[in-house]
């Protein structure tokens, strides 16, 4: 398993540099915002195995950010970090779909196991499930069934290959080299056969697929999966 990456929303520095330094002493690898404006942007771009999210930023409140990572289908656990003690914010955060709620100051030993237990979980019940997810799509390995929005799509072998690899690394630029020996077998590419199949694809997965948000081409390179839109 690779480093866990996690978020960080807060508009305080210092509960920024103390949050890091949390993750890192235990093992996991740290990317801070300080504002929701600033998250909701990276959240479009980048895949996270945990967010840990102040309730009062400055330009808006936690409780928006949340409502709008779930409404995109990120499915990323959310432990929320507040000043506040009411009985009522921790209730309505997890209501919206948060996993957590730890109350500032923070016992950091605790936090830091909390964040290894969710995102544990949470591999876990997509392992068990036998499910590859991101946003708002699915790929269940049993049936070899794939799914947007919960409606099947349907696809071909090599398109499933494809999405399967995708979907195991959100976010990470593939070249046509490295698309080419997993999917084909060869080390020689054929830049037409790759090129049809992610057009094949983006026709399926694309709402409009002469502007992909999901499936892009990074020029001269290869291909990058995005899940949000």
């Amino acid at each position: 398993m690779g480093t866990e990456n996690i978020l960080i929303i807060d508009d305080d520095e210092a509960i920024r540099k103390l949050l890091s330094k949390v993750m890192v002493s235990n093992g996991m690898e740290p990317t801070t915002v300080s504002s929701g404006e600033s998250a909701l942007a990276l959240l479009k771009t980048r895949e996270f195995n945990l967010i840990l999210l102040d309730i009062t930023l400055e330009d808006m409140d936690g409780f928006t950010v949340l409502k709008h990572l779930r409404s995109w289908g990120i499915h990323t656990p959310v432990i929320i970090i507040s000043g506040k003690t009411e009985d009522y914010d921790a209730l309505y955060g997890l209501n919206l779909g948060a996993d957590d709620y730890i109350t500032k100051p923070f016992n950091a030993v605790v936090l830091g196991a909390k964040a290894k237990a969710l995102i544990r979980r949470a591999s876990e019940n997509q392992e068990s499930k036998g499910i590859l997810s991101a946003g708002p799509f699915a790929l269940d390995l049993k049936s070899l069934r794939f799914y947007k929005d919960g409606e099947e799509i349907f696809l071909s072998g090599k398109e499933l290959t494809i999405m399967g690899l995708f979907l195991h690394h959100p976010g990470q630029v593939f070249t046509k080299e490295e698309l080419y020996i997993q999917v084909w077998g060869h080390t020689v590419v054929d830049d037409n056969a790759i090129m049809v199949y992610i057009n094949r694809l983006r026709n399926k997965i694309e709402t409009d697929p002469k502007n992909p948000v999901h499936l892009k081409t990074i020029w001269g390179i290869g291909y990058i999966f995005s899940s949000n839109e």
